[in-house]
């Protein structure tokens, strides 16, 4: 049966993209079902719309506190009976409670090769630590930033004369790479936590 997918976002949706046209390609046994952003005017928000995807705006600061927030958006996710969320350039942090709804079920991509470059601007902390490879990762969220059990990663070499532009591009192309891999091995159940490590189970 195929996965139920809630595409979270914020911002232009390139990785939510990237998922979309693997699964319109046949490589993902999944089905987006909804689209939540927290931003109005936003990329992933035009792509929904023209995806002809269900897109929910749930904006925090039109909410009294995070609970109420938290409760707007796991309202709506069993609206859509969801299987599963992914995190595609989403920026905000998920409050446990969400996670704990969801644990095991939510993926996010992550600009670096963590446990290195948690956070924000994680391109421009390896610029700055002078790093000669970083990357990308995708993970399973918990409660942490960024902590979560890592499923893939892919190097990106660090050049003499890069700038943060031009190492986000080549981190990008990666991340377009190893998500819609990484949601495939997630729709098929092939995707196994052991303790802190995940395993792929075929």
């Amino acid at each position: 049966m195929r996965k139920r997918l809630a595409l979270f976002g914020s911002g232009r949706g390139s990785n939510g993209e990237a998922i979309y046209k693997a699964i319109e390609a046949g490589h993902i046994e999944g089905e987006i079902v909804l689209i939540i952003s927290d931003r109005s005017n936003v990329g992933i928000v035009e792509k929904g719309c023209a995806w002809h995807i269900p897109v929910h705006v749930v904006e925090p600061t039109h909410y009294g506190n995070g609970e109420a927030w938290t409760q707007a958006m796991l309202d709506i996710l069993q609206q859509y009976e969801v299987d599963g969320i992914l995190l595609a350039g989403y920026m905000r942090i998920l409050l446990p409670r969400f996670v704990q709804a969801y644990r095991g079920k939510i993926l996010n991509v992550h600009p670096s090769l963590l446990p290195a470059f948690k956070g924000m601007q994680a391109q421009k902390q390896a610029l700055l630590h002078g790093v000669k490879y970083t990357g990308c990762t995708v993970h399973f969220v918990d409660e942490g930033m960024d902590t979560g059990p890592i499923i893939a990663q892919a190097v990106v070499p660090v050049y003499e004369d890069d700038t943060v532009d031009t190492l986000s591009k080549r981190i990008l192309h990666e991340e377009h790479r190893i998500y819609p891999e990484a949601v495939r091995l997630f729709c098929e159940d092939a995707l196994e936590i052991v303790e802190f490590r995940v395993f792929i189970r075929k």
